[in-house]
């Protein structure tokens, strides 16, 4: 089979496609013939060298692969040709990928391999930063950073469902197009505007009650500013490369709160809090309510390409990798 490997930390060059026997399920484990592989930013920070806790090279990345199963094994209780999207965790971008039994979610007859790979990065993230760790209540405003990728247009669709007052920031105006369209009542290009200011005087200066941080660096320190008295910063990433630094004595007059979360850490400790949500999101895709949205579809040996693109901002929605 063919796989894509990272075979050191650096640039995209350094995935290179290559030729691997065929993996064997272990006891509780599940072999997936990958129709669809999600690619996350994550992936991109892996292969740069500067993700906490990440695989060392040589190493296949892919944290979610959608498909079906080809073979099981001792203990599971599952049928092949099952259709599944599982969370990996690493291996993904190939065309078998094994999977702990326990990591699947069912894919219904109705969504697409590329629209499942989507799903639980994305919208398992979402929904705990907005809900589980952001504690979002209807009517409150909320900033959502990036609102045109893959977390963010899951997220302004939820903040929507719940009836929050959302702001989204993206770099183009086709991007603000797509989260105006998926509930974002208020786009900003921050290109072109401070999204500080457009807050500020959509506001009356009081400022947004929850933003949504994946990008770290100098837009925290600015989401800091946006936020209103008793507001609270959930930090998801660092897609800047660069770290927010928080000023506590400001935290501490101006009544703010800044909360970390990580998906995967998260799964490793209190696995119940981020998978209670799993029934209800899956109803509302298959009602039509949430959608999957996947900006561009690569072939698996184009995966230097699909990092390429998700690093020069060209994307919207989820990136897809198919075998």
């Amino acid at each position: 089979m063919q796989r894509v490997e990272a075979t050191e930390f650096g640039d995209s060059s350094v995935l290179e496609v290559t030729d691997a026997e065929m993996p064997d399920p272990g006891p509780g484990e599940v072999r997936i013939e990958v129709e669809a592989a999600g690619v996350n930013f994550a992936d991109i920070m892996q292969r740069r060298g500067h993700y906490v806790g990440g695989p060392e090279p040589a190493y296949v990345p892919g944290m979610e692969a959608a498909g079906t199963i080809d073979a099981v094994g001792e203990g599971v209780e599952r049928e092949e040709g099952q259709r599944v999207v599982a969370m990996t965790g690493q291996n993904a971008y190939a065309e078998y990928a094994v999977a702990d039994a326990d990591s699947l979610f069912e894919v219904p007859e109705s969504m697409s391999f590329a629209e499942a790979a989507g799903f639980p990065v994305q919208f398992l993230t979402a929904h705990a930063v907005l809900h589980e760790w952001g504690e979002l209540e209807a009517g409150e405003r909320v900033l959502v950073h990036a609102a045109a990728g893959g977390v963010g247009t899951a997220a302004v669709q939820l903040a929507a469902a719940a009836d929050a007052e959302v702001f989204g920031t993206a770099s183009t105006d086709e991007k603000l197009a797509l989260a105006e369209r998926l509930g974002c009542d208020h786009p900003i290009n921050y290109e072109q505007e401070d999204f500080r200011e457009v807050i500020a005087d959509e506001t009356g200066g009081e400022g947004v009650d929850l933003v949504l941080d994946g990008v770290g660096g100098e837009t925290f320190a600015r989401s800091l500013d946006a936020l209103s008295h008793f507001g609270r910063v959930v930090a998801y990433g660092a897609a800047s490369g660069e770290p927010g630094e928080v000023d506590t004595t400001r935290l501490l007059f101006e009544n703010k709160s800044v909360i970390g979360f990580h998906l995967g850490n998260a799964l490793q400790r209190d696995p119940q809090r981020i998978l209670a949500s799993v029934p209800e999101l899956q109803e509302m895709l298959v009602a039509g309510e949430l959608e999957v949205v996947v900006g561009e579809t690569f072939p698996l040996e184009d995966a230097a390409e699909a990092h390429e693109a998700i690093e020069n901002r060209e994307t919207t929605g989820k990136v897809v990798l198919e075998p």
